[in-house]
């Protein structure tokens, strides 16, 4: 094996890496899921979403524990100069992460049926096969990704995301579209559409949008392949830094048994966590769309009337209106899951670092550490979801105006406007579990994910049945869940840590400057939106992407500029930027920090 230069990143350097990607991931994913919805309309969307409803529950069991607990282990193995358990670690991990693919691609495929026929989502079968084979090359990946995060080396994995992500476009839309091509074509012949015996357009889309589906999934499959190869060829050529002389001063390693029993005991309380956040997303889908489905039998007349603009664009059957509601829902997703999955990356950066703070019993790193993510956290999160919710229908219209989703807007806008105002509580929910997580406190995520998991439930049950609330009961039931969760985690890391948080610092002055940013949003869209020239082409109103574009940046640079003002930026967390150091110098210079 190369043995490279060893790199490593401070917490927040490596975070910002993480989010880098995870932001060019996201936008990936946007420019892969818009276009998508727009060819396989909001009941495609739906089969797509429901398939990966399930993917993940199963991705969580084998492989979410896994990388925590090596990310952990080689972080304090490194601390303590012990390179030899370092190696033997990867090693373990190895034959660990071989066995838990296999099984986890087995019980996917266990598993589907059952819960097709639960979620009254059969035809979300195709897309659930296309998918099953991502669970073994992502656990080959992740052996990977958790060593490297463990060297505090966040670039790796950061890099794998991209490509991953950038094949699953590639090579999802184009199957998606062959396959809806090649569908109407025997629709226009008088053949039969997938099997199926079609007499109109309705009936051919209806076939279609389950194959359709399926197709846009194997993108997934190819691009963990494609992650999972670029991993492998990096660690042949850069290897992991660790010198010959390093090994050769380093004690004797544990033997792979103790390695492989500490690697579990760390991983399980890790993957009960991660499973049970997981399996309540897959149990709020099932519920979800059951619900749905259910409660439209029983008032289809109703139903219809309510949304009868947008079904009738669309020439969505009776049949198909449960996934048409569902589909609309997971539309507001996209933008929902945006801004936690880049305050994640605090929180995956932050174990490394607690990991060693904890084994060197240092308890200032250990405050700085706690409170850093925390600040961090709803610096970005408030301004961005109170920018989002006040901007959620010209977003949603900018991006899906022209496709067959378009008149799922309409539905979509308030659900993604309601998570906007709220997205502050899930963005804390990860941080916080991987933090205790690192303090070995895995057990209370399972504890406050639980209670969470049984109030989304119940909550999704009782307002998803009402006919007038319908679909957007599923938002109050998420409100509710993440309320519970980032309360019972937010008592147990103070108690642990003894760290006496500056509230004023971590969230009342961002709260008070995101207010602010939500406010200028809203004026300068509608302001620039009613003097800017009506400018339509191809379907597209470019008044309404200028607006929003203009709006977007008044309301950061307000935001900028009222931090700055209120002095909520701190100078600890500008420091372990990239380039931290003179920025700070910069902005003390004018007299913004300390």
């Amino acid at each position: 094996m190369a043995t490279g230069k060893r790199k490593s990143q401070s917490l927040l350097n490596g975070a910002m890496v993480l989010a880098a990607a995870t932001l060019i991931v996201k936008i990936i994913g946007i420019l892969y899921k818009i276009p998508l919805s727009n060819m396989v309309g909001a009941v495609g969307r739906g089969y797509f979403d429901s398939a990966y409803n399930l993917y993940i529950p199963i991705y969580t069991i084998s492989m979410a524990g896994l990388p925590v607990a090596v990310s952990k282990m080689v972080s304090q193995q490194m601390a303590l100069q012990r390179y030899r358990d370092v190696r033997m670690t990867f090693k373990v991990a190895a034959r660990l992460f071989l066995i838990t693919g296999t099984a986890g691609t087995l019980l996917l495929l266990i598993l589907s049926y059952p819960y097709a026929y639960l979620a009254k989502s059969m035809e979300a079968l195709p897309a659930i096969f296309a998918i099953t084979p991502s669970i073994f090359f992502c656990c080959i990946m992740s052996i990977y990704r958790g060593y490297y995060n463990g060297l505090r080396n966040m670039t790796p994995t950061a890099m794998s995301q991209v490509w991953e992500a950038a094949g699953k476009v590639v090579f999802g839309l184009a199957c998606a579209k062959f396959s809806i091509t090649y569908g109407y074509s025997r629709f226009e012949q008088g053949l039969t559409v997938y099997g199926q015996t079609v007499h109109n357009e309705a009936e051919a889309a209806s076939a279609i949008y389950p194959y359709a589906a399926a197709a846009a999934a194997i993108g997934v499959t190819v691009g963990t392949v494609i992650g999972m190869i670029y991993m492998m060829i990096l660690y042949k050529i850069k290897g992991d830094g660790i010198t010959r002389e390093e090994l050769a001063a380093s004690p004797r390693p544990a033997s792979s048994t103790s390695v492989a029993k500490s690697l579990m005991g760390l991983a399980v309380p890790v993957v009960a966590s991660s499973l049970v956040f997981s399996v309540t997303n897959l149990i709020d889908s099932m519920t979800i769309q059951n619900r749905l489905a259910t409660m439209i039998e029983n008032n289809t007349d109703l139903i219809r009337d309510m949304y009868n603009a947008q079904l009738s664009v669309s020439n969505i059957l009776n049949a198909d209106i449960p996934k048409y509601l569902y589909g609309a829902y997971t539309m507001s997703l996209d933008f929902k899951n945006l801004i936690p999955s880049i305050t994640m990356t605090l929180g995956v950066s932050a174990i490394p670092a607690l990991s060693a703070a904890w084994a060197l019993k240092d308890k200032l790193q250990l405050k700085n550490s706690v409170e850093s993510v925390l600040r961090v956290t709803m610096m970005f999160a408030l301004p961005s979801g109170i920018g989002m919710g006040v901007l959620a229908f010209p977003i949603l219209q900018m991006m899906y105006e022209t496709g067959k989703s378009a008149d799922a807007v309409s539905i979509a806008a308030p659900i993604m406007a309601a998570y906007g105002y709220t997205i502050f509580l899930i963005s804390l929910s990860q941080p916080m579990t991987n933090m205790l997580q690192a303090l070995g406190k895995a057990k209370v995520p399972v504890y406050s994910l639980s209670i969470g998991a049984i109030a989304k439930v119940v909550t999704n049950y009782i307002f998803i049945g009402i006919p007038s609330i319908n679909i957007n009961g599923a938002v109050i039931g998420t409100i509710v869940c993440y309320t519970i969760i980032v309360v019972i985690n937010l008592i147990s890391l103070l108690r642990t840590t003894k760290v006496k948080l500056d509230y004023m610092s971590v969230a009342v002055k961002p709260l008070f400057c995101s207010v602010l940013c939500g406010v200028a949003a809203y004026t300068s869209y509608g302001i620039f939106n009613n003097i800017l020239p009506d400018i339509t082409k191809g379907g597209h109103s470019f008044t309404n992407i200028l607006a929003t574009l203009i709006a977007v940046m008044f309301a950061v640079l307000v935001y900028g500029i009222s931090m700055l003002l209120v002095g909520g930026m701190v100078k600890e967390d500008i420091i372990m930027l990239p380039k931290g150091e003179k920025i700070a110098k910069t902005l003390a210079k004018y007299g913004f920090i300390e």
